[in-house]
């Protein structure tokens, strides 16, 4: 079984990946700062971290940025990390934060639960959603 740590100060986000993880996994902790996922990640490290792009004030790039630095210190494995992002313009700091996945918000159940699968599974994943429409021309 699986364990997720999820990230956030709104306890509306800490619900809606809660909810939607329960199809992944049995075993979800939320955390509404990341000194309490920090805490417990030295006591347990969890198989994936899930990250909201704002929290209080460290936000979801600095906590990836962190955990791989706590890893290159030898003080934590490495926890995979899949970010929660506010808009699109926030997909290039994710992929310069090196975290395993992101989601663009809003985001729905069966976006979260795919990402955190495939993640799980030793991929990665990008959402779709932020790439531009294109329109067919006749």
């Amino acid at each position: 079984m699986s364990k997720i740590y999820v990230v956030s100060d709104a306890k509306q986000v800490l619900d809606e990946i809660g909810s939607a993880l329960d199809f992944v996994s049995q075993s979800i902790s939320r955390f509404q700062n990341y000194k309490a996922l920090l805490n417990a990640s030295s006591q347990t490290a969890p198989d994936l971290v899930v990250a909201d792009m704002q929290v209080g004030h460290m936000g979801g790039m600095a906590i990836a940025m962190d955990l791989h630095l706590e890893e290159s210190g030898g003080r934590l494995p490495h926890i995979p990390i899949l970010l929660l992002l506010d808009r699109r313009a926030d997909v290039f700091l994710a992929r310069r934060s090196n975290v395993e996945g992101f989601l663009v918000k809003p985001l729905d159940s069966f976006r979260i639960a795919d990402a955190a699968n495939a993640i799980l599974s030793g991929g990665t994943y990008e959402d779709p959603s932020f790439k531009p429409v294109s329109i067919p021309v006749p």
